[in-house]
């Protein structure tokens, strides 16, 4: 009896099994790209650089400390290529999928786990989900691929052009940031196609169905265009998709691309108003833009997308439930409400724990990093920013770091892509705390 009760003890709890899942994904990376096979100098790939490469892939994130391109071989692409698939769609959706595939039986643990891991409401229909997020992550895919490969086939031929398109879009869609236009030169991103609209149009389009939901996708599928049956949770979605995309690049149009050509002016405006959000890729440099554009972009960064995505971030739905509670403060309001619905107080304080945790660790580890390489603040606070919200957007300086550094970039991605609050509930049993109630009392703030 004794013993049953241990392994009740010992057993994981959601959120235990997903960071376990993200390591275990991580440490495969890691060997395989260690590799010589693996690497275009046929040598053994350094551990560090191994692993910082298989935790950005893992974690969708794209920072990188050797270019794509020039330094893996075509399994090496392929690994990375699987690792991103992988982290994007989710480890538990994907072995979910895998053991409905293979007929496998699938326990309530199992869908408890992976309502935790999508974001979704409910229990009921969860393995039905899955195949949706499977089909749609297929589907959107292949279609990504089948727009870009005209322009990559006449650029490097039928066999490189269809991988480079592949490759692309399953990146764009998982908003990883990982590229092949190495070819053009290292670290080179999508500077080179900055005005093909094909190419651009397309990844942003990826980019914004990846980081829009599943939850989200789903209740377009139910109700097209009739926005009223919505969810909540969808409405604020697309508001706050619409105006992030909007606002920003209408700052960029104005305030960082004046120089450029009219066509590549909208071009590059609305890629670098998306990409920050958290896909990584871009078609500037950003060591050109203004200090209040390098700050707009960490904003971005960190606001990330929506919730049960392939995107990162402190996600949109945090941020509007910041703002809708900080206007019922200023109404006298009893309890923050939106579209005609009350968001509840531990909504609120999920929130207002992941706003502070998304200030904390990159500012933390800017501080850290600027320390150690003797960098200057706003560049450091740029990198932890991308790497904390898994983005991949850098200023250039990711593979000049010391080990230190790397260690600290690749612990803030790790981080951000399980999720802070899933960090947290995994090193902290809910047991510990979870009903502890003392006197009131009241404290002055503001």
């Amino acid at each position: 009896m004794q013993n049953r009760e241990n392994i009740k003890q010992h057993k994981l709890t959601g959120a235990q099994t997903i960071l376990l899942g993200f390591f275990l994904l991580i440490l495969i990376g890691m060997i395989l790209l260690m590799l010589p096979v693996a690497s275009r100098d046929r040598n053994w790939t350094m551990p560090i650089d191994a692993l910082f490469t298989a935790t950005s892939a893992s974690c969708v994130t794209g920072l990188v400390v050797r270019d794509t391109q020039t330094t893996w071989t075509l399994f090496g692409q392929v690994v990375i290529i699987l690792l991103i698939q992988v982290g994007g769609m989710g480890v538990v959706t994907m072995t979910t999928t895998l053991n409905r595939l293979t007929g496998r039986r699938i326990g309530l643990k199992a869908r408890t786990t992976m309502q935790e891991a999508v974001s979704a409401p409910n229990l009921g229909g969860i393995v039905k989900y899955t195949r949706f997020i499977f089909i749609g992550c297929a589907f959107f895919e292949t279609l990504g691929a089948l727009a870009m490969a005209p322009v990559f086939i006449k650029d490097f031929g039928v066999a490189r052009g269809i991988w480079y398109a592949i490759f692309t879009s399953i990146s764009a869609f998982c908003n990883a940031g990982f590229d092949l236009d190495g070819s053009y030169g290292p670290f080179s991103s999508l500077t080179h196609y900055a005005d093909n609209p094909v190419i651009i149009i397309t990844v942003v389009c990826l980019i914004l169905t990846g980081g829009l939901g599943f939850l989200t996708w789903r209740d377009i599928r139910d109700h097209g265009l009739r926005f009223r049956r919505y969810s909540t949770q969808s409405k604020i979605i697309i508001i706050m998709e619409l105006i992030l995309v909007i606002v920003p690049s209408v700052i960029l149009f104005f305030a960082e691309y004046s120089n450029l050509p009219l066509g590549e002016r909208i071009l590059s405006s609305l890629l670098q108003a998306v990409t920050p959000r958290t896909a990584g890729f871009n078609s500037t440099d950003y060591n050109n833009f203004s200090d209040s554009g390098i700050v707009m972009t960490i904003i971005l960064m960190l606001i990330g997308g929506a919730p049960g995505s392939t995107a990162g971030g402190m996600k949109i739905t945090t941020v509007a439930v910041l703002f809708v509670s900080m206007i019922s403060v200023f109404r006298h309001e009893k309890s923050p409400a939106i579209f005609k619905r009350t968001i509840p107080n531990d909504v609120v304080s999920n929130a207002v724990s992941v706003f502070l945790l998304y200030l904390i660790l990159p500012t933390t580890g800017a501080m850290l990093i600027s320390r150690i390489e003797d960098i200057p603040f706003l560049s450091t606070m740029f990198e932890s920013a991308s790497a904390v919200a898994t983005v991949g957007l850098t200023m250039g300086i990711t593979s000049t770091l010391t080990t230190v550094s790397k260690a600290i970039l690749i612990i803030l991605m790790y981080t951000g892509r399980v999720g802070g609050l899933t960090l947290v509930f995994a090193a902290i049993s809910r047991k510990s705390f979870g009903n502890r109630e003392y006197p009131k009392d009241n404290v002055a703030v503001g």
